[in-house]
């Protein structure tokens, strides 16, 4: 019998897997803000220092947090991560469940992978972190265990790094020699065809343009709750050819998203040699 194919679903995570973006469930409450004071403020200080808008929310998380007198913890992280508000179908890991299954009748070995710009550790706390082979996400250096700078910031072009990380079998930040030798493309672990994307916004455009470049399959997902202004976006992913498919972000049985993911992995074993037996 064939080994199974290594395939990877990749999401990212606020506004694809949770409502909102997850520091203003509890975190910017905490510090005394509100989510459109927080957001504004980090828009003002990105273009006054010219910098990069990651790097400066999570500056600016930190920053207010020492003005209340707030120690900021991995563990302090990861409570605010259990308020995660997931869509229908993924706190009972019943999708997770359901997609490996399916995946598997058709010999291909589905890991589920993060890549996002919103804080690992929070991702970390969360009710479904343990679904993910590995969770590429921003991230915070700890000095005497207090998060004291920002170590990982991942932006718009940034994430794209990440899909040949995973292309290459490289499930860290770090290593950038391996990330940028030569590997020939049979002896990629998970080629890029054998990947599926799932985004929701401005920041996975990048990813899902070249995941479509190169083969692979890109989905955008959207909260039915949305405002006209951001389903005005999810239009223009499709009219720019940035991706396939487009559904509600709801993970349920039949739901339009579970029919779209199990026909591309099927789409996908075929192409490994998979044929049904009727």
């Amino acid at each position: 019998m064939n080994e199974p194919k290594r395939t990877a679903l990749i999401y990212d995570f606020d506004g694809t897997l949770a409502r909102g973006n997850l520091q203003e469930t509890s975190f910017i409450p905490n510090i005394g803000m509100t989510k459109e004071d927080f957001w504004s403020e980090v828009k003002e200080r990105t273009q006054h220092h010219d910098a990069d808008e990651i790097l400066v929310y999570m500056h600016l998380m930190l920053d207010k947090a020492r003005e209340r007198g707030i120690q900021v913890t991995v563990d302090d992280l990861r409570r605010h991560g259990k308020e995660a508000p997931l869509f229908p179908g993924l706190a009972d890991k019943s999708w997770f469940d359901r997609i490996n299954a399916h995946a598997a009748e058709r010999g291909l070995l589905l890991e589920h992978y993060i890549v996002s710009s919103g804080i690992h550790e929070m991702i970390e706390g969360c009710a479904i972190s343990d679904a993910f082979r590995q969770i590429f996400a921003s991230k915070f250096i700890y000095t005497d265990g207090v998060a004291a700078w920002p170590g990982v910031g991942i932006n718009y072009t940034t994430k794209t790094q990440y899909l040949f990380r995973i292309n290459k079998g490289i499930d860290n930040h770090w290593d950038n020699v391996s990330i940028n030798n030569y590997m020939p493309e049979n002896e990629r672990p998970i080629p890029f065809d054998r990947m599926i994307f799932l985004g929701d916004g401005d920041t996975d455009i990048p990813t899902m343009k070249m995941l479509t470049h190169k083969g692979g399959h890109s989905v955008a997902v959207y909260d039915p709750d949305r405002t006209d202004r951001d389903l005005k976006k999810i239009h223009k992913l499709i009219s720019d050819g940035r991706v396939e498919f487009v559904a509600p972000a709801d993970y349920e049985e039949n739901s339009q998203i579970d029919i779209i993911v199990k026909g591309i992995l099927g789409r996908i074993a075929r192409k490994n040699g998979y044929r049904p037996s009727e």
